[in-house]
């Protein structure tokens, strides 16, 4: 291995810190594989890190989550949910195959069917529940070296497991571990350590309806009920309220569970009003939702109140007239899934106009996608010299992070290089400014604005199009120009959308963008 390789792993693994380290030693390897041969008593253990070298596994794995099973119990055919269980196992069964390489697939199986049967007032079948356990508990050390929803949703479906089975000690178990895992990834002011709306409405798919399962017998410790209500209203300054559409920021495999409103993976009303009411007392918004009635939460009279001005870990947000902005921030308590530093996401109502490209896929047929996807080139931000904001050492894991600091309107960020971006967003008449201002040792740079697909034209100073309208000014020498990029709307598809380029050399220092209704 060359001596760079080993330094590039050094520094990933000492901002990782010794404990994810840690964990992940434990969790993976031959010692792992000895480990899951003797609690599953398999001579040939299931392998995660070594199964997702080969295809992707992500819409296998979204294909037999049991989704199928609460659709069962509100459409009245509760009779059907164990023999459907049962013929699942004998096709797949227990401990062989790609279905069961993951601890928190068999896990949000378990939540699935223990929720179908709660609903359908029918008792869940042990044996099955036995077996989504022994897989659950086999390997927590490659869940907790994760740091992200995996510790969660694995403490989740182990409590539920011991309380659907009757074992006090298993459901015991699994509530310390869920305590724990939100009081580790879950920020006082409800930032979840993945910077992902789209994973935090998992989160509160996940621990809601674990909630609404456990009851008054086991009940959560206090400050995870503070957590999570925080968490839940940290999304609810995110999502639309015309269509509860998220910003892409972050990874977007399209993951939703326990979906009792058939909303679909895009809209997150129903998750912010099931947890809203769980966790908030209140509603956020959607008083009429036919998933909170399924399960007889009653709605509120208090009702969550939309923020317009807001900053916690990872986010800001503002309002400017009729634009909604998105501001990604630091600081980097966890590891990044893309370089993505002061990608700036904005709104009008529905409309997505200026666009985070999304996931792509997690191990592609196209190499490029995850270098692009993860990239700065897909994202509303600057690129030095070509190279992103931290070098890449695996499909989720950089290193040399950068360093981060707030600003009073904004954020800044500064590479291993010395090359420094700071961005402030201030209003403007009939919309904002967005003050970008470089530093440090870099040949060459490019802004980039990613436009929602339609109709733009270029002009000298910047582009109009879909009622919106964008002026660059820089203090140096500037060209601009539109070329086609790609967004992932769903996991697995990409689609093209016009790019705004804003390239530079190594003289210029500030940028100011003004963005406008036209």
């Amino acid at each position: 291995m060359s001596s760079s390789l080993w330094i590039a792993k050094f520094d990933a693994a000492c901002r990782l810190g010794p404990r994810a380290v840690a964990w992940a030693i434990l969790g993976r390897g031959p010692w792992a594989r000895a480990w899951l041969r003797w609690r599953l008593g398999e001579a040939d253990p299931p392998d995660p890190a070594g199964a997702m070298a080969g295809a992707d596994l992500r819409p296998l794995w979204e294909a037999n989550r049991w989704a199928e099973l609460p659709r069962l119990a509100l459409a009245g055919r509760g009779a059907e949910i164990l023999p459907w269980a049962e013929a699942w196992l004998t096709a797949h069964p227990p401990f062989r195959g790609p279905l069961w390489l993951c601890g928190q697939e068999a896990a949000l199986r378990a939540l699935h069917l223990a929720l179908a049967c709660a609903l359908a007032g029918r008792a869940a079948p042990p044996e099955v529940m036995r077996a989504l356990a022994r897989r659950i508990g086999a390997n927590p050390a490659y869940a907790l070296a994760q740091d992200n929803n995996h510790p969660v949703s694995e403490a989740a479906g182990l409590l539920v497991c011991g309380l659907v089975l009757g074992d006090a000690r298993l459901a015991a178990r699994g509530a310390r571990r869920l305590d724990s895992a939100i009081a580790r990834l879950v920020a006082e002011d409800g930032s979840f350590a993945q910077a992902s709306p789209a994973y935090h409405r998992l989160l509160l798919d996940v621990v809601a309806i674990a909630q609404w399962l456990r009851g008054p017998d086991l009940p959560a410790a206090p400050l995870t009920l503070r957590r999570m209500a925080a968490a839940t209203r940290w999304l609810h300054r995110l999502a639309c309220p015309e269509s509860g559409l998220l910003p892409r920021i972050g990874h977007q495999d399209g993951s939703h569970f326990a979906d009792l409103s058939a909303a679909g993976p895009l809209d997150a009303r129903a998750s912010l009003e099931r947890a809203a009411r769980l966790f908030c007392r209140a509603s956020a918004g959607w008083p009429a939702d036919a998933g909170c009635a399924a399960l007889g939460l009653t709605c509120p009279s208090e009702a969550l109140r939309p923020e317009a001005d807001w900053q916690g870990e990872g986010l800001l947000g503002r309002r400017f007239g009729p634009f909604r902005a998105v501001l990604r921030t630091g600081p980097l308590r966890f590891r990044p899934g893309h370089a993505d530093l002061l990608h700036l996401d904005l709104w009008r109502g529905a409309e997505n106009l200026l666009r985070d490209g999304g996931t792509g896929a997690y191990n592609p047929e196209s190499p490029a996608w995850l270098p692009y996807f993860q990239g700065a080139a897909a994202h509303n931000t600057v690129e030095f010299d070509g190279e992103d904001q931290m070098p890449r050492l695996g499909p989720f894991l950089f290193h040399h992070w950068p360093t981060t600091g707030a600003l009073p309107q904004g954020g800044w960020w500064q590479d291993h290089r010395g090359r420094r971006h700071a961005r402030e967003l201030w209003p403007e008449a009939g919309g904002l400014r967005v003050e970008d201002h470089l530093s440090g040792p870099f040949r060459q740079a490019v802004l980039r604005w990613r436009l929602m697909p339609g109709n733009w034209r270029l002009l000298p100073d910047g582009v109009v199009g879909q009622g919106l309208r964008l002026r660059v000014a820089a203090d140096g020498p500037l060209t601009l120009r539109v070329v086609q990029g790609l967004e992932s709307l769903a996991y697995g598809a990409a689609s093209a959308l016009p790019v705004l380029e804003a390239c530079l050399d190594g003289k210029v220092s500030r940028l100011t963008t003004i963005i406008a209704e036209n």
